[in-house]
């Protein structure tokens, strides 16, 4: 019975961590505005600051699964925790683009040293629970995303200062972070390798990176590219040229938290073969339908197939023989979310040369691929 309750609260603590990672990447988001104006930056000048972040993330995330090997995956969330938190404010405490870039890749540092420490943990408790439970975890990070963009933004429309109202973000950051740390499991029920260098992906691990890339290069292109697509190709307002992400958002929250029964039911094999075709039709329905409502409609079947695919594929990541979750993971997460910072370069060239929504349909060519080509035993 004791075990039942220590993996029922490494669970919940588990879910708590994936919001905090969720909120404190997408409080960023609305500081955005304030950062551009305070320091005078055009948006050439931007996007390239904000590059700051992914480089951050990626540069850590190899290391990470080396410290999780050594150290443990609580240990490290832990840590990363307190760097988001901290950091958090700073970013809008910068004088210069040069402090902005610095802060921005010490926080993005933290977001790469907690997405992989949580995964790993996600995964370790998954096998203790005995059943798919991954998805719902991916879900609360969704939920963080949602939570984060909009109470910063509400704590600001309430009478707070931008940098009062990151604070206060920051403060709940660590509170959850402090009291729910302890609840997840030791290193001591990690499995650890003696070898501590870093070592390039290849075979399963390299195959499974670069269809995490593909679907984050789907993520990043609804990021980046969506309320552009709606403004410019299908005549939205620019107040409303949002809407597609915030569909996609929505849609995508809503089928990670029910995810966990439809892969019981189905099995992950059909999850990503279903759901990266849906995906996929998304991107072709809104680019060839000339439509508002078609790309609205394109957008949210995108964030229903791709929800789940990801969190099965860090379950296979973390269950590949004769390799530590924390070493799998970190290389698989490394190559998904270099899909996600190279995304904007990679559709803004296409599109470019071609058009965007030509560009769109590439990444919905690239999902197909990714459906046909997926395998493993459920």
């Amino acid at each position: 019975m004791d075990q039942v309750l220590q993996i029922s609260a490494a669970r919940r603590a588990t879910l708590l961590i994936f919001l905090v990672c969720g909120i404190g990447l997408s409080s960023w988001a609305p500081m955005v505005p304030f950062a551009k104006i305070s320091l005078g930056l055009n948006e050439s000048d931007l996007g390239v600051v904000l590059l700051s972040l992914g480089a951050g993330a990626i540069f850590t995330m190899p290391m990470t699964g080396i410290l999780i090997n050594k150290y443990g995956s609580r240990k490290i969330a832990l840590i990363a925790a307190f760097i988001i938190a901290i950091l958090l404010p700073m970013l809008l405490m910068a004088k210069n683009p040069w402090q902005l870039a610095a802060a921005l890749f010490v926080f993005g540092a933290g977001i790469g040293c907690i997405d992989v420490s949580m995964n790993a943990q996600a995964v370790l408790v998954q096998e203790r629970h005995g059943s798919h439970i991954m998805s719902s975890f991916h879900g609360m990070f969704s939920l963080g995303g949602l939570i984060g963009s909009i109470g910063l933004g509400f704590l600001i429309k309430a009478g707070l200062s931008p940098t009062v109202a990151a604070v206060s973000i920051s403060a709940l950051l660590i509170l959850i972070a402090v009291t729910q740390s302890r609840y997840l499991l030791p290193h001591s029920e990690e499995a650890k390798i003696d070898s501590t260098g870093f070592q390039l992906p290849k075979g399963p691990v390299l195959y499974l990176g670069l269809m995490c890339f593909v679907l984050f290069l789907a993520e990043g292109s609804m990021l980046d590219w969506s309320a552009v697509f709606l403004q410019f190709s299908r005549n939205f307002d620019p107040s409303l040229s949002g809407v597609g992400y915030a569909a996609f958002s929505v849609a995508m929250a809503i089928m990670r938290l029910t995810g966990d029964k439809i892969i019981h039911r189905i099995g992950s094999a059909k999850v990503v073969f279903y759901g990266t075709m849906l995906a996929g039709s998304g991107f072709l329905l809104a680019v060839l339908v000339p439509s508002s409502l078609a790309a609205i409609a394109g957008f949210v079947l995108v964030g229903l197939g791709a929800a789940n695919v990801v969190p099965v594929f860090f379950t296979a990541a973390g269950s590949f023989p004769n390799i530590p979750p924390s070493i799998a993971l970190s290389a698989v997460t490394t190559l998904g979310y270099s899909g996600q910072l190279v995304g904007p370069a990679f559709i803004g060239f296409i599109a470019e040369v071609t058009s965007l929504s030509v560009a769109l349909g590439i990444v919905g060519a690239l999902l197909f691929i990714v459906a046909f080509t997926y395998r493993h035993r459920d």
